[in-house]
């Protein structure tokens, strides 16, 4: 049984020369038509979400409460990091 799948043509006008000169030879090294390259570079894109439709997606799960104040923890880290490298420079000052 052979599915025929509906496909549709994408035209793009005034593609400057360095790009279109860059996308064949990514084609030729790929061993592909410029056509062949587009539709699977256009396939790829087709799948990932845009950054609206992923902030969308997180705004509308809701979120699970961990109960941790990461306000307070965030604060903590960076306290600790602070003691880090201050005792890093106590060390380097008081070595002779």
């Amino acid at each position: 049984m052979l599915l025929r799948m509906k496909s549709r043509m994408i035209q793009i006008r005034h593609v400057p020369e360095d790009v279109h000169r860059r996308l064949k030879e990514r084609a030729k090294r790929e061993g592909m038509s410029l056509s062949d390259y587009l539709l699977q570079e256009v396939t790829l894109l087709s799948r990932q979400m845009s950054w609206e439709e992923l902030f969308d997606e997180i705004d509308e799960t809701d979120p699970t409460p961990t109960g941790i104040d990461w306000a307070e923890a965030v604060r903590e880290g960076r306290e600790e990091r602070d003691r880090e490298l201050m005792d890093g420079f106590l060390q380097r000052d008081a070595e002779p």
